[in-house]
């Protein structure tokens, strides 16, 4: 992919989007998601090629920025929610595809609501580390965004967050939940064991078939 008209076509490809030229300066358009009016694709000619400006969870940035020496941090826009990816050929299409992609997820369907929608489907009854989490939300490499995420959960009640725990099964910080061994009593009423501050994740874990299943119905 190394045209302008290439990369909008395929940024149009995506339902309720269009084009939009909104500065005087007719080098710049926009393909933007109609029902919050919000650009995800930003189109520019630069320095003799075609460049255009993605939104990216921070984790992606760092995977791309080091696969690619034509993806850097964004031109003109906050440097850790965007690239700026240089169409110069270098990028295979299939990946600059994947990245127009995200950042139409991104500004369409936030990562942070994915991540409650996630957490809501860990079955009671069991527990879900931060990678499985990230996994069912979508995107495997957003761990630490789980962990931020719930940190700022509005809604403890309806999103269960201290079914939770890390990767050896431990429970959270003593002050998470508001004191110290509230995280247990919840996960104890539940039906799930804790001795010691953890889980047993081969006993209450969620399994790959779990997990599987809960990525199903959040496409469904």
């Amino acid at each position: 992919m190394r045209t302008r008209q290439e990369a909008l076509d395929f940024g149009l490809s995506f339902p309720d989007t269009y084009v939009d030229t909104p500065f005087k300066d007719q080098n710049w358009q926009l393909v933007r998601y109609r029902p919050n009016r919000r650009a995800f694709l930003w189109s520019f000619e630069r320095e003799g090629n075609i460049w255009i400006n993605l939104k990216a969870d921070p984790d992606w940035s760092v995977v791309w920025r080091h696969e690619f020496e034509s993806v850097i941090p964004a031109y003109h826009q906050n440097k850790e929610l965007w690239n700026s990816v240089i169409l110069d050929g270098s990028i295979p299409d299939e990946n600059v595809r994947f990245m127009i992609a995200h950042s139409y997820e991104m500004i369409s369907d936030s990562p942070t609501s994915r991540i409650y929608a996630a957490v809501r489907r860990i079955l009671r009854g069991k527990v879900a580390t931060y990678a499985q989490v990230a996994r069912m939300a979508g995107n495997p490499r957003m761990s630490r965004a789980v962990g931020n995420a719930l940190h700022k959960n509005p809604d403890p009640s309806g999103t269960p967050c201290y079914r939770v725990v890390n990767a050896r099964g431990e429970l959270a910080g003593r002050f998470a939940f508001g004191g110290p061994d509230v995280q247990a009593r919840l996960l104890e009423a539940d039906g799930i064991e804790v001795a010691h501050n953890r889980v047993d994740l081969t006993r209450f874990g969620m399994t790959d078939d779990d997990v599987a299943a809960a990525q199903r119905k959040g496409r469904a």
